[in-house]
């Protein structure tokens, strides 16, 4: 099930298109990227219970499409975050209202997963909300009564995503999830190329070898084509990328190891609003879906080898 299969993480905004703004993409546009997708991945992951998931949810079901998702939520923090530079200022008001919609969205993913169990795959509690940095912080004895919220409605395996080195740091929500998931971006640390491989490949290990008894994948990795701040910008390239990614993906089928890209498709709605700024340059195609420089060289993942249940 955690075998080495095709995967990347999904969000089908394109120019003019946000969340922020309510602006989605069409059924056209979504249809069209997932009969691309299905040509060369078999997991998508997305991260909330907007419409935008409900979306493309039916839109797979109803197309027969082949592909399986990873539905999550996006928790409100229940913690107050001074350490956050972007928001993570909570009243204990604040917080007990937050609560309240965690359960809510909950629910709402609950209810996704049964009305659409015959694609999903998985679902997830959170995505890096102990990392100290995060605008909506939360305590891990709140994710572990979340798992236990979840796990008692569904049947499809639970799980939570963080970056590996706050894993460390939250061993007893380990315990309770049916398989750790990890993300890995050395990018972000300034390290070089040639470092940032060994670093991920190190965090695979580490990983491991702190939760023996569980099932590790990657919910999250990839490489920034372009950058403004925080990361070595010359370093951020379609070459280095594509450098990265084939050295990572030759590493995973050793390990035979599940992991989802970050990501498929260029975000420019993303961060602020200079156009460099890295968090709108992850995608492995550009924003109106040419391919980048590693999808040129490398059309499609090798899937004829691979065991696709």
């Amino acid at each position: 099930m955690y075998h080495f299969q095709p995967a990347i993480c999904y969000s089908g905004y394109r120019e003019g298109q946000s969340p922020r703004t309510q602006i989605y993409p069409t059924d056209e546009d979504v249809l069209e990227d997932l009969m691309h997708l299905q040509t060369f991945v078999k997991h998508i992951r997305m991260y909330d219970t907007s419409l935008h998931v409900k979306q493309v949810c039916k839109l797979i079901l109803n197309h027969n499409i082949d592909l399986k998702i990873m539905l999550g939520v996006e928790p409100k923090g229940e913690l107050d975050n001074p350490n956050c530079h972007f928001g993570g200022r909570y009243s204990p008001e604040d917080i007990k209202a937050n609560k309240k919609t965690n359960y809510q969205q909950l629910d709402e993913m609950i209810e996704l997963a049964t009305t659409y169990k015959d694609i999903v795959f998985a679902v997830s509690v959170g995505n890096e909300n102990t990392s100290d940095w995060h605008p909506n912080l939360m305590p891990e004895t709140a994710l572990i009564e979340h798992v236990h919220y979840v796990r008692q409605n569904i049947e499809v395996p639970v799980t939570f995503c963080e970056g590996q080195y706050f894993w460390l740091q939250n061993k007893k929500l380990g315990e309770v999830v049916d398989f750790i998931s990890i993300h890995s971006y050395p990018q972000w640390q300034s390290l070089s190329l040639e470092n940032a491989i060994i670093k991920t490949k190190q965090d695979i290990k580490e990983a491991k070898e702190t939760f023996l008894n569980k099932p590790v994948i990657i919910t999250e990795f990839g490489w920034a084509t372009k950058a403004n701040h925080q990361m070595k910008i010359h370093e951020a390239t379609e070459e280095n990328q594509a450098i990265y990614l084939e050295a990572v993906y030759q590493h995973l089928k050793e390990e035979n190891m599940l992991a989802y890209l970050f990501e498929a498709y260029d975000e420019t709605w993303k961060g602020s609003l200079n156009p460099d700024e890295q968090e709108k340059h992850w995608g492995i195609f550009n924003e109106d879906r040419t391919p980048k420089q590693w999808q040129k060289e490398k059309p499609h993942y090798e899937l004829s080898n691979l065991n696709k249940d």
